[in-house]
């Protein structure tokens, strides 16, 4: 992934009368990346991928594919591939025709074009289907003969569109996987748009965090997660606490009667005196080996308990910090081991290091 710029995205906007679903939107995109566009629905993220396919003309601004500026180009004459959420497959057609429908269009020899499609459906586990009609697979298979046929052309550019949303959860993990298993042994450039945080942070090398078309971030899983950019990521990618706290200067913040300190640089914009917002996940507490001088040791009352399988929310009542409870995270065994219960004390010291802090303005 030495090589940069593969795609590039400037200045892009788009709008539909008065309105702007994207706003200046500038991104670069290396050659063999899966990056996901993750928002909230009505963000621009489906508007912003259907401009790059040329499926939607922006207003201003360009997108230039491997050193072509492609941003007047039609659909037919841009390098990609593209998978939508509802299949899209014609359901006249067999799966053999469905998959090799760009081949034929490209007037390839038919003998290639049917070693093609068998290569491909062997690719995507349907070795031996070909004859088979959409109406006769299950949605997971159909949404993988959808993934064959963007496939088929070789393309430099593979585009999804909400590609899993229709599936239900076990088939849709099973699949995610198997996508990114596959770009991964092609090295093709990918993207896909999602609205399910846990499928952008499974999959993507980058994230692109969009809300109300502008870019609020792009960046990593993990720093997507851990350092959120603004309050509205923070709030957005996976569960976060959010307390309502005063600026004391210094990185440091009253909530209640604690007073929590903060790390250089995850407090930007928050005057001393002002009233912020701290975020915190559930599972930035510590439980054991705890000191009676920790100064961000709590106790707290624990009102509910939210089961998640291997592991449980549970939501504290934290002395000293009135009218604003927090969910701490605990494993099954930590559960047993810390007696989490509903009604029980529990102990707890907050990880000080983990905490992002925005203007209580930009987190309402």
């Amino acid at each position: 992934m030495t090589e940069v710029g593969y795609l590039q995205l400037r200045g892009i906007g788009k709008h539909f009368g008065a309105f702007a679903a994207l706003k200046n939107i500038d991104l670069t995109i290396r050659r063999g990346e899966f990056v996901c566009f993750l928002g909230p629905s009505g963000c621009g993220k489906t508007t912003l991928l259907r401009i790059i396919a040329g499926l939607e003309s922006q207003s201003s601004g360009s997108v230039v594919q491997d050193g072509r500026d492609i941003s007047i180009l039609p659909p037919a004459a841009r390098d990609y591939g593209i998978m939508f959420q509802s299949y899209a497959l014609f359901p006249n057609l067999s799966v053999a025709d469905n998959v090799s429908y760009g081949l034929v269009n490209r007037k390839q020899p038919r003998a290639q074009v049917a070693t093609r499609v068998d290569e491909l459906l062997a690719l995507v586990g349907l070795p031996g289907t070909g004859a088979k009609f959409p109406a006769q697979m299950s949605g997971g298979q159909q949404q993988r003969v959808a993934l064959a046929r963007a496939l088929a052309t070789s393309p430099g550019l593979l585009l999804l569109d909400e590609p899993l949303s229709a599936l239900d959860a076990i088939v849709r993990v099973h699949l995610r996987n198997e996508i990114r298993s596959l770009q991964r042994k092609l090295g093709v450039t990918t993207i896909m748009v999602t609205h399910d945080q846990e499928e952008a942070l499974s999959v993507a090398d980058r994230i692109v965090v969009m809300n109300h078309g502008v870019i609020e971030q792009v960046g990593t899983p993990m720093q997507v997660y851990r350092e959120p950019a603004s309050a509205f990521v923070a709030d957005f990618v996976g569960k976060v606490n959010r307390l309502r706290a005063v600026s004391e200067g210094d990185h440091w913040y009253r909530v209640g009667n604690k007073r929590l300190q903060c790390l250089p640089g995850a407090d930007l914009g928050c005057a001393s005196g002002g009233d912020v917002a701290i975020y915190l996940r559930p599972e930035d507490r510590v439980v054991d080996g705890l000191r009676d001088d920790d100064p961000t040791r709590c106790a707290g009352t624990v009102r509910h308990i939210e089961f998640l399988g291997g592991n449980c929310l549970a939501e504290v009542a934290v002395d000293g910090i009135p009218d604003q409870s927090m969910h701490l995270q605990f494993s099954l065994n930590q559960m047993d081991e810390f007696n989490v219960r509903e009604g029980a004390t529990v102990h707890f010291a907050l990880r000080t290091d983990r905490l992002r802090v925005f203007p209580a303005a930009a987190a309402a």
